[in-house]
């Protein structure tokens, strides 16, 4: 379950910070408008929260800072031991999207940014039917990831990395496991949640998931 990519995560934990704020010109549009991105994950959710895949534990910081009760939970060894060293005293779980100990407490909402995409289709669904069963109905799901509006987009993106040289980006957009925002929103309404979906850049939307009485 997109494990395979803890190897990668390892070896980018080091200079992940740097590529988030657009040093590397290949991923600059990835991460174009960051902050706000992460913002607007923390502006939709309250409470008892979940955050999967914290990487270095940029989004985990900004919902500390708004008061949240955070259980923070990220595979990667080497990102885990960044993360813990800002969050602390908070514990950073080792676990992922599908693998994790459940929190005794109630969860309000579960969060993460740029990492849902790692698993393929079916392991989202799985996923999207554990996370209806942890939450209470309102509970929210706001996940800021790499999306597309329709599989010709996705496409057009591949062909635009390839023609500006960005062989590396090209790549983890053909291999890696993208969907789009159509796919999003039938396998979550098929757990049990109203979704919506905000671009906030050419990469980039926010998923707002509600489930359902």
């Amino acid at each position: 379950m997109g494990r395979e990519f803890d190897q990668l995560f390892d070896e980018w934990a080091d200079t992940y910070d740097e590529t988030v704020a657009g040093i590397q010109p290949e991923y600059r549009h990835v991460f174009d408008r960051y902050d706000e991105i992460l913002q607007a994950v923390v502006d939709a959710v309250d409470g008892h929260v979940v955050e999967f895949g914290v990487g270095t534990g940029n989004l985990s910081l900004k919902l500390l800072e708004k008061g949240v009760r955070l259980t923070a939970v990220e595979p990667s060894k080497n990102m885990r031991k960044i993360a813990q060293e800002k969050l602390a005293p908070v514990l950073v779980h080792a676990g992922d999207f599908l693998y994790f100990s459940p929190p005794e407490a109630t969860v309000d909402a579960i969060v993460s940014s740029y990492a849902f995409h790692h698993l393929t289709d079916e392991e989202k669904a799985q996923a999207a039917r554990s996370y209806a069963a942890l939450l209470q109905p309102g509970g929210k799901v706001v996940f800021a990831d790499t999306m597309f509006a329709s599989k010709q987009h996705h496409e057009e993106q591949i062909e635009d990395a390839r023609a500006r040289g960005y062989e590396r980006l090209a790549e983890d957009l053909r291999t890696e496991y993208y969907p789009t925002v159509e796919t999003m929103a039938r396998i979550f309404s098929e757990a049990g949640f109203e979704t919506s979906f905000t671009q906030m850049n050419t990469f980039v939307w926010v998923m707002t998931a509600e489930k359902l009485a």
